[in-house]
This record gives C-alpha cells, structure tokens and sequence, in this order.
C-alpha cells in the first residue's frame, strides 16, 4: 500500500533493544548494511536499506530480531548498492546471492545494472552458478527447477498405509491452543512443504504427535505465531516441541519464531530441531539449548 511523501506499508525488521546484547551477529547477515551497532545496541540505519527479507533474523542468538509491518521509507536498490559496493566483492556477491534466494529478481536486475552504469565488474556468485546450469533460473535455490531418479515407483510399493494425522485444523492460524489433543502431547511444527518432501512423513514424522503447519516466509503475522505457540505451550499441555523445516533460507524463521515462543512461555518443555533437504534427507537433527 503506498503511502505519502515516499512512505508505504511494507515488511521491514524491528530490533528489540532490551533483548539485543549488541553481539555483531546479525551484521554479515545484512549486506545491505541496514543494520550497525551504535551505542552498544543493533540499530536500524535506515528504513531505505531494509528490503524486509530478514535472512538476519535467523542469525539472532536472543531473538532481539522481528519482521513487522508497518509504514516505511520505499526500499531504494540504487542507494543499497551504492552502500554494498564500498565494502569490496564479497559483500557484492552476498548482497546478489541474497535478492536471488528470495526471488527479488527486480532488485537483481537493478543491482546489476547499477554495478554495469558504474563500471564495476558483476561478480560470478554461486547462485548465479546455478542460474547458469539451472536455464537462467532466478530465485530461491529450493524453488529452481530439479528432476530426481526415482528408486522405486509408487506402483511398486504394496498395502495401504493409513493417516497417521491425529487432529484438525493444522494451519497454526487456526489451531485452538488449548484443544484437547495437545495435553501431554509432542507438538510437531512442521514447515509447509515438509511433507511433499518426506516420503514417510506420516510414520516417520506425524505419528503419535499432534501437527501444526506454517511458512515463515509466505505467512503474515509472525508476531501471533509466536503468541499462539506461546499459549499452545502454556496452556495446550504439550511435552515438547518438534521444528522440521527445509535447507531453504527463509525457513529457518519458523525455527526463530518457535524459539522465541518457547523462551518467553512460563512453562519450560524441550525443542528439537529437523532440518530436510529437497529430497527429503535428514540434514541436521538436534535438541536445542534455549528450553
């Protein structure tokens, strides 16, 4: 929605002071150098600098790091750019890599020809390897185009194996915190494309578990995510917590939300962490440190 006097409504990231420590980590994860420390506090520079992604959110060790919505400066590629560039080639190439992995192909295309207007030499990054090999594909690397060998075919496979879904709705959104299937339950949050990539996703995954859905990136409101995981911990009953997410960037926010949610409930519960590949290969498993 475009506002006045070069204002519109747009993502863009909010720090929580009380919560920030100043650390630096979210600094690299910000190429666009809308973030610096000052005064010992991660600051918003300028809302002109924030394109409202938050791959840096991801980076946060306190969770000090949200995506709100709310009226904004418009997002200016050019003086982005004229920012990246004076911090040498490999904050280019990260910058590239970044607007590529979130589908901004317009913003790529303007960083690229502010590099050519200014006769600055485009880098060779590794997502534009796989533009290259990938039929000049331009997005997030789990959107490009793939073909995979299948071993078996479902014809193959013999028996019916049933539902192993133990309640409904599944969308986060709708979920009632305090529904009945949640005391005393695992609480399974899983990334939307999860399960169209794990073959077994219902035995493997779903089974014995109560099942919430969401995507960090397409989703809107992760604030009430976070509030609705919230009361699901404090008042639905549940054991534990679940993360499986997709290798993809973006999906790393609904492992942040989770955290976040676990660490502000009164009650105390373990989270573990899932991350899959595209094809649906357990990459990293673990039980995380904030509960």
């Amino acid at each position: 929605m475009k506002g006045t006097n070069g204002m519109s409504m747009r993502k863009i990231i909010t720090i929580d002071e009380d919560k920030c420590t100043g650390c630096g980590i979210c600094i690299p994860n910000c190429p666009e150098g809308a973030i610096q420390i000052i005064e010992g506090k991660a600051r918003l520079i300028s809302d002109l600098f924030c394109d409202g992604l938050g791959v840096c959110i991801g980076a946060c060790p306190e969770g000090a790091l949200l995506i709100e919505e709310r009226e904004a400066e418009h997002y200016d590629e050019s003086k982005v750019m004229a920012n990246v560039v004076k911090n040498g080639e490999a904050v280019i190439k990260a910058h590239l890599e970044h607007l590529l992995e979130h589908n901004e192909v317009v913003y790529y295309k303007e960083a690229n020809s502010y590099l050519k207007a200014n006769n600055i030499k485009v880098p060779i990054h590794n997502m534009h390897k796989n533009e290259l090999q990938n039929n000049n594909h331009s997005g997030c690397p789990g959107a490009i185009a793939q073909s995979f060998k299948q071993e078996k075919t479902y014809s193959d496979l013999s028996g019916n194996r049933p539902s192993a879904l133990r309640n409904w709705p599944i969308q986060l959104h709708l979920v009632p915190p305090q529904a009945p299937y949640f005391k005393g339950a695992d609480f399974l949050l899983a990334a939307d494309c999860v399960s169209y990539t794990v073959g077994d996703f219902h035995k493997d995954f779903i089974n014995g578990k109560s099942l919430a859905i969401a995507c960090p990136k397409l989703d809107n409101a992760q604030d009430i995510y976070i509030s609705k995981l919230k009361d699901i911990i404090d008042y639905g009953g549940i054991k534990s917590i679940i993360v499986i997410i997709m290798e993809v960037p973006c999906c790393g926010g609904l492992l942040h939300i989770a955290l976040i949610a676990a660490d502000s409930a009164s009650r105390k519960i373990p989270v573990k962490y899932i991350k899959v590949n595209i094809k649906g290969d357990i990459l990293e498993e673990r039980i995380l440190p904030n509960s």
